[in-house]
This record gives structure tokens, sequence and C-alpha cells, in this order.
């Protein structure tokens, strides 16, 4: 199987962008921006990533599409939202996080994460230094973010994390980012960074293919 066979196999199997998946167009904007934090929040617990993208949609269905909305929602009102998506492990202890974390973006970056990104100049590694500020946002959720936004934050592009970059070696497919991004146009390579993601434990079955 040639690289592009691979790629070709990794995206038709294991894509979309996980911010696809949750319903999310991500576009500079403030809204879709804060509904990729809130995803990359839920899918840095311990939790499969199914559960945490219906319970992004549950949230986004229930109006908490900007911090605003998400702060003025009651505990309860955030509780029942998540549990609606199975996410009930974490839900209690997650419902007060997002409350704390809307309003962290409200008091400092006025709701705009493109504020946050400015403070770090653009910086991948700034970006993910402020954006681990907030609760329950760790360099596991500052990566998903950054995996995801980089089609649409060119600075922070190419981007791949260590688990991208593992998977990749494995498969025998550049394992930089700067080589990943040769193999896909860069408004894909956050699909093919989570596909990379996904397909994790797959490798194998992948170059059998």
């Amino acid at each position: 199987m040639t690289r592009e066979d691979t790629v070709r196999t990794l995206l038709d199997r294991y894509g979309p962008s996980f911010a696809e998946q949750a319903g999310i167009r991500l576009t500079d904007t403030p809204s879709p921006l804060y509904r990729l934090l809130v995803l990359a929040h839920l899918l840095s617990a311990r939790i499969s990533a199914d559960v945490a993208v219906a319970a992004a949609r549950e949230l986004s269905a229930a109006g908490y599409r900007t911090p605003r909305r998400m702060l003025d929602a009651t505990w309860q009102q955030r509780v029942d939202a998540l549990g609606r998506g199975h996410y009930r492990r974490y839900d209690e202890r997650t419902a007060t996080q997002l409350g704390d974390g809307a309003q962290l973006l409200l008091e400092r970056w006025h709701g705009d994460l493109r504020r946050l990104r400015d403070e770090a100049d653009g910086a991948p590694a700034g970006i993910s230094r402020l954006l681990t500020e907030f609760p329950g946002i760790g360099p596991t959720g500052a990566d998903i973010i950054l995996r995801e936004v980089q089609s649409t934050w060119p600075s922070v592009a190419p981007y791949a994390d260590e688990r991208v970059r593992s998977t990749a070696r494995t498969l025998r497919l550049p394992h930089s980012a700067a080589g990943l991004a040769k193999l896909v146009p860069a408004a894909e390579l956050p699909r093919l960074a989570a596909a990379l993601i996904r397909a994790h434990g797959h490798e194998q079955e992948l170059r059998a293919a």
C-alpha cells in the first residue's frame, strides 16, 4: 500500500474531524471556537469519544453555544444536558468546570478565544499554555484544540502531537507535523489528525488493507 493509499484509507475509515462529528462548523468566530473548547473539555475525560461528542451535541442543542449562555444556565441544567448525552460519570464535576471556564473566558478574553490566540502571538506553545488555565483542560485538551483548529488558525499549522505522530510512525507515514502536512491539503489536516488518533490500535489492520 502506498502512502497515498494509507492516507485515503485513514480518512475514509476514521474521518471526520472531531469538530465535524460534533456538528461544529469550525470558523474563526467566537461561538464555534467556544464549542470546540467545550468539546475538547469533554474529550479529555476518561470516557469514550462517542459519548463526549454526544454530550457536546446536547449542550449545543440546549443553546449553550457561547460562554454567556453556558454561564447563565443553572448547574442542574448543565448536568441534565450532559446526562442526555450519557456523560454521567463526570457530569457533576464537568457541569461546575464548564461554568467556571465560561466565566474565565468572559472575564479574561471577553468571551472570544481569538483574543487568547492573539495574547499568545498565535504560537502553539503559548496557546497551549493559556488553554490549560481553563478548568478541565490539560495538555491533552489543548492538543485536541490545536489539532482541530489548525486549518482555521494558520499560525498553528501544521500541528501534530505525540499521539498523532506515534500512529503515523507505526503506519510508516511521515511522523513530523511538516511531513504529514505534505500528504493532504491544509483544510484536511484536522481530519487526518483525528483519523490517526482514532486509528491507534488498528495499525496492523490498516497496513494489511
